[in-house]
C-alpha cells in the first residue's frame, strides 16, 4: 500500500485553515448535540449555503467535524437531563441518567469521552485501511452497477430504520417523485412543472434540506418541549476510577467493532449501531438486571459505537458515490456544490479532499477529547437558554441562508414548503430522512438506469447478465422479500399448533 497519499493528506490537514475549520466543526457539532431536536443534519442543512464561500477540502471537513462532533454533545443532555440531544444517544440516557442521580454524572461524561476517541480513532483506522480497497474495487462499476446500488440504498434506508417500514417507503417514493420534477436531461421534456419556470429548472437540494431538517425540527420541538422545565444534574469529577475503566474496556472494543460495521451499511448509521451495541453487552452481562439502573458498560457501549458509526459511514460516501445515512446525504450535497462528485473516481481525481477529510478525523476525535470535558459547564449553561429563545434565532439564519444560495424569493417558499411538510411528517411518524436520501440517489438511478438500457439496446434483462448489477440486484429482491419470508415463517408454527389443536 502507497503511504505517499496518506501523508500527503496529512500535510493538507495540517494547513491552518484546514485546522481552524475543524476545530470550528467539532466545536459547532458539540454545541449542536447539546440543543436538543437540532441535530448535525438540521445544522449542516442550515450552513450549507456557508461552503460556497469555502474551498473543498475546509468546507467538507467542517461538515465532517459536525457530524461526529455532535454524536458526544448529544451525551450531555442524556446524562443530565435525560434527555437524548441526538437519536444516537437515545440509549444512553437508560443507565447516563441514571448514574446522574446517583452523583455519578461526571464519571458517565468521561467514560463516554474516552469511548467516543477510541471508538472513532479505530474507526478512522479502519476507514483509512479500507476505503482504497474499496475505491479500487468501485473501479469497475459501470451505469447498470450505479443504478443497482442506488435501488439497493433506498431500499435499505427504508427498510432498516427505527420507525414503520411502510411510513418510510411512502417517504423515499416521495423523495424519488420529487427527484423527478424539471426537464429531462435526456429529452429535454418538462415533468410535473405545472408550467412555471421555476419548476423547470428542478427542485433545489438546499430548500429541500434546510426545510425537512432545519425548519421542521424547530417547528417540532418548539411544540413538544414549550412547556417543559429542566434542570440540569450537577456534574462531579468527571474523571472516572480504575475500576469503572476496568469495566468499561470491553464494552468499549465491542462498540468500536459493531460501530464500524453498521455504519457502513446503507440505514445502519450512528441510531442502530448504538442500540446493537447495547443490547450485546446487556447480553453479554452476568448481571444484566444492572443495565437501566447506573451500568457504565451502558454508557460506553452505545457511545462507542454510534462515533464508530459516524466515521465509518463515510465508506461509501466517498468511495462508492452512496450517502449511507440522511447526513450522509446532505455531504454528498456539499461535495456536488463544490463541483466534486464524490465515488470510486474521488482517490485519484481528488486526493487532497478524500485523504484531507479521512485525516482531519484523526485531528477532530483528538480536539474532541481535549475540549469535551473542560467545556461541560459551558454546555450546562447553554441547556438553560429556553428554546423560545433560540428558535427564531435559527430560524432567521435558515431562511438568509436559503436566499443567498440564488438571491431568489422562491428558495425562501421552497424551505418554508418543505419546513411545514417536514414538520407534518413528523406528526404523523413519517421519518424525512429517507425522503431525502431517495432525492439524492433519484437522479443518479435514473440517468443510470437508462444509460444501461441503452447499453443493453433496452433489454432490461442485461442488468442481471453482469457479475456485479446481477450481485446487487438479487441482494435487492432478498432485502425485498425478507419479510414476507419470516412473516410466513413466523405463521407456519402458529398454524401447525391450531391443527395440533383440532386433532385434540
Amino acid at each position: 500500500m502507497d503511504i505517499s497519499p496518506i501523508l500527503n493528506g496529512f500535510g493538507v490537514v495540517l494547513e491552518p485553515a484546514n485546522l481552524l475549520y475543524c476545530l470550528v466543526g467539532v466545536i459547532i457539532g458539540m454545541l449542536i448535540g447539546v440543543l436538543p431536536g437540532l441535530g448535525p443534519g438540521a445544522t449542516i442543512a442550515i450552513l450549507l449555503p456557508i461552503t460556497y464561500g469555502i474551498g473543498p477540502v475546509s468546507a467538507i471537513i467542517m461538515l465532517a467535524g459536525i457530524f461526529y462532533g455532535a454524536q458526544y454533545g448529544g451525551t450531555i443532555t442524556s446524562v443530565l437531563l435525560r434527555l437524548p440531544g441526538e437519536a444516537s444517544s437515545v440509549v444512553t440516557v437508560f443507565d447516563g441518567f441514571a448514574l446522574a442521580k446517583q452523583g455519578k454524572a461526571g464519571t458517565a461524561l468521561g467514560i463516554a469521552a474516552i469511548g467516543s476517541f477510541v471508538g472513532g480513532t479505530i474507526s478512522i483506522i479502519g476507514l483509512t485501511l479500507v476505503a482504497p480497497i474499496v475505491a479500487g474495487f468501485a473501479l469497475d462499476f459501470g451505469p447498470p452497477e450505479y443504478a443497482a446500488l442506488g435501488i439497493l440504498g433506498v431500499l435499505l434506508i427504508s427498510s432498516i430504520g427505527n420507525g414503520n417500514k411502510l411510513k418510510a417507503i411512502i417517504a423515499a417514493c416521495v423523495g424519488l417523485l420529487i427527484a423527478t420534477v424539471g426537464r429531462d436531461t435526456f429529452t429535454g421534456a418538462e415533468r410535473f412543472t405545472f408550467g412555471s419556470l421555476n419548476l423547470a429548472e428542478g427542485i433545489d437540494f438546499i430548500p429541500i434540506a434546510m426545510g425537512l431538517f432545519g425548519l421542521s425540527e424547530i417547528l417540532y420541538n418548539l411544540e413538544e418541549r414549550h412547556n417543559k422545565v429542566h434542570s440540569p444534574a450537577k456534574v462531579g469529577n468527571v474523571w472516572p476510577s480504575r475500576r469503572d475503566l476496568s469495566q468499561s474496556k470491553g464494552a468499549i472494543g465491542r462498540g468500536s467493532l459493531v460501530g464500524f460495521v453498521l455504519g457502513v451499511l446503507p440505514g445502519g448509521g450512528a441510531v442502530l449501531s448504538s442500540l446493537a451495541a447495547y443490547a450485546l453487552e446487556k447480553r453479554r452481562a452476568k448481571q444484566p438486571e444492572r443495565f437501566g439502573r447506573g451500568a457504565v458498560e451502558g454508557v460506553a457501549a452505545p457511545e462507542t459505537a454510534n462515533n464508530a458509526a459516524a466515521t465509518s459511514s463515510f465508506i461509501p460516501l466517498l468511495t462508492l458515490g452512496i450517502p449511507a445515512n440522511a447526513t450522509m446525504a446532505l455531504i454528498f450535497g456539499a461535495l456536488l456544490i463544490q463541483g466534486i462528485q464524490p465515488g470510486p473516481q474521488l482517490v485519484t481525481e481528488h486526493p487532497d479532499v478524500f485523504w484531507g477529510v479521512i485525516n482531519s478525523m484523526y485531528i477532530g476525535n483528538i480536539l474532541l477529547l481535549i475540549m469535551s470535558i473542560p467545556m461541560v459547564g459551558v454546555f450546562v449553561r447553554i441547556l438553560r437558554v429556553r428554546p423560545a429563545i433560540l428558535a427564531p434565532i435559527t430560524v432567521l439564519i435558515t431562511l438568509l441562508g436559503a436566499y443567498t444560495v440564488r438571491n431568489q424569493v422562491y428558495d425562501i417558499f421552497l424551505v418554508i414548503v418543505f419546513g411545514v411538510l417536514g414538520y407534518l411528517m413528523k406528526k404523523f411518524g413519517f421519518e424525512p430522512g429517507p425522503l431525502v436520501l431517495a432525492f439524492v440517489l433519484g437522479t443518479m438511478i435514473e440517468s443510470s438506469a437508462r444509460q444501461g438500457l441503452l447499453i443493453f439496446g433496452g433489454n432490461p434483462a442485461g442488468f442481471l447478465t453482469r457479475p456485479i448489477s446481477g450481485t446487487v440486484f438479487a441482494i435487492v429482491v432478498i432485502v425485498a422479500a425478507w419479510p414476507l419470508l419470516r412473516r410466513a415463517v413466523r405463521r407456519r408454527p402458529a398454524q401447525d399448533a391450531d391443527r395440533v389443536e383440532e386433532r385434540i
